[in-house]
């Protein structure tokens, strides 16, 4: 278990632990799709979600060459167009930038903030350039630097991703804190060296009872509460 004291750098995991992927994904569907009731919502976001994944999934096996999110959501985003038979060249142009505009969980702009003033805060996101940005300014999230997985060509869990943090950071990585609400995210972290914490969100990938990581919180609050603890 790490100590608190431990720790000179903390990383974020951005879609799913501080902003509301599918809750935002939904609300843009609902938007270019008006005529659509809830369930349909939910299958036409099955559909972007499964598409993504799946491409992600090949580029890591070496399937497709790599490719950025914008890329993916532009691809995800004509197919839900095609299912809901939607046409207009600029609602489905608008649809494929959903990503730029998640929601922020009600935490998560105040923990960061409070946490940036005791350490160097990272972001490190599968989400490209670009998005990430557009990102980060919508949902009020402030880094100190915010890295993306297009810098090295490659998706989470790829090993490269977590070494670009532990780069960044300039510190041993088991200096540096991941802090992710999806356990596969913090295992690929963890066979770098680096440490975890994860923290339970709606929207999550819970631990295993195999699963070993240095803290476990219901929210960012807590975290905040034990890293800046005297």
């Amino acid at each position: 278990m790490a100590q608190v004291h431990d720790i000179e750098v903390v990383v974020f995991d951005v879609l799913g632990t501080l902003v509301d992927e599918p809750g935002g994904l939904r609300a843009e569907i609902r938007d270019a799709v008006p005529a659509a009731d809830d369930a349909s919502v939910d299958e036409l976001l099955a559909l972007w979600q499964r598409h993504v994944e799946r491409e992600q999934r090949r580029i890591g096996q070496g399937d497709r060459a790599y490719v950025s999110t914008e890329i993916l959501d532009r691809e995800a985003a004509q197919r839900v167009a095609d299912h809901a038979g939607l046409t207009d060249p600029a609602a489905i142009a608008r649809l494929a930038t959903a990503g730029r505009r998640l929601p922020p969980w009600a935490d998560s702009v105040a923990a960061l903030e409070r946490l940036a003033q005791r350490f160097p805060v990272l972001g490190l996101s599968n989400a490209g350039r670009t998005a990430l940005l557009k990102l980060n300014a919508h949902a009020g999230l402030r880094w100190h630097q915010a890295l993306s997985s297009e810098t090295v060509l490659a998706y989470k869990p790829a090993p490269e991703i977590y070494q670009l943090a532990i780069d960044t950071a300039g510190c041993p990585p088991d200096r540096v804190l991941m802090v992710a609400a999806h356990a596969w995210d913090l295992r690929g972290a963890q066979a770098r060296g680096m440490r975890t914490a994860y923290v339970r969100r709606p929207v999550g990938d819970p631990p295993t009872s195999s699963d070993v990581f240095d803290w476990r919180f219901d929210g960012l609050d807590e975290l905040v509460a034990t890293l800046t603890a005297s």
